[in-house]
């Protein structure tokens, strides 16, 4: 029997008995937007029952089309959320109560792909190009912005169209030279379409990839929990790493026809971004990741930086 049923099982007997975190209430995760393979740790994690195993109990909450990434964290329907370090050390600056807690992916998830036929091959290379991202916002935005920073370039040196989420067909199209994607995702899309891309050369961005962040009420009250649901995605990218087909078959009971053979290419393109110290939260980016937002009036200036993030103890 899956341990999914099992656990919840588990937490009926916890909220009658009026054990669980705190007597009994679950913790809400923000899961952004459609389920994907993307948050296969959290499939993992509810499915083999390491919430359970860790005394927490969790509810995974998807969001709707019509939401805001911060909007139901903010009206604290949400407890914690999946979103990029940048995009939350944003929000935190501009009032929103979000504290990261954990990087999920080490390596940063974005770059920009160019039409192998135009010789882009350096980030420099795309001066009087034309490039297509979602709008001016997100992590699309702040990797192109942190590229362009440095090769030298500013935004009037190419032409940046908003195209929203079709990159794969403005690419089809030619409707623009280069797109602003996350390798692990667009860029399979993109070369299964049957479209020839070179990935532009870039340094290591001041930015902080997908991550997990908490309101700090919660994290007041409930800190232990929140350390206990790291410990269990421990566990869970620890199972994905070992046996990426068991978790493609567990992903398969949470995303709605999921196509196996491309979600497997999305899965071992996103291994590799967990690093090798996983959920590790290096608290020395913070600072740098915030004057690249206030250079850029992405941020709110005076914002305490050191409460944007907190250094939970959750040694697995």
């Amino acid at each position: 029997m899956k341990r999914h049923v099992a656990a919840a099982a588990a937490v009926v007997l916890a909220v009658l008995s009026g054990c669980g975190s705190g007597g009994g209430q679950a913790l809400t995760i923000g899961l952004t937007y459609v389920p994907d393979v993307q948050f296969a740790p959290f499939y993992v994690a509810e499915h083999e029952g390491y919430f359970e195993d860790e005394g927490v109990t969790v509810e995974l909450r998807h969001h709707g089309a019509a939401e805001t990434l911060f909007g139901a964290l903010a009206a604290g329907e949400e407890d914690l959320i999946v979103a990029g370090g940048d995009e939350m050390l944003q929000a935190f600056s501009q009032g929103v109560d979000v504290t990261t807690i954990g990087t999920l992916y080490q390596e940063y998830p974005l770059g920009i792909a160019a039409s192998a036929d135009l010789g882009i091959e350096t980030a420099a290379d795309l001066a009087g190009h034309t490039i297509g991202l979602p709008g001016p916002y997100g992590e699309n935005w702040f990797s192109l912005l942190a590229t362009l920073d440095a090769a030298g370039l500013s935004q009037d040196d190419l032409t940046i169209d908003y195209i929203g989420y079709t990159a794969q067909s403005a690419m089809v199209t030619q409707a623009v030279d280069a797109v602003a994607i996350f390798l692990n995702n667009d860029l399979l899309g993109i070369r299964a379409a049957g479209v020839e891309v070179n990935l532009v050369e870039t340094p290591e961005l001041p930015l902080v990839g997908i991550s997990v962040g908490a309101r700090r009420e919660v994290l007041a009250e409930h800190e232990d929990d929140a350390a206990a649901i790291l410990r269990a995605l421990h566990r869970a990218i620890e199972f994905i790493v070992a046996d990426p087909a068991a978790t493609i078959e567990i992903v398969a009971g949470y995303v709605p026809e999921l196509e196996p053979t491309f979600a497997r290419q999305v899965l071992d393109a996103t291994i590799p971004l967990y690093g090798t110290d996983w959920l590790a939260l290096d608290s020395a980016r913070w600072p740098e990741m915030y004057e690249f937002l206030l250079a850029h009036d992405l941020a709110s200036p005076d914002a305490d930086v050191d409460n944007a993030f907190q250094v939970l103890d959750w040694t697995p």
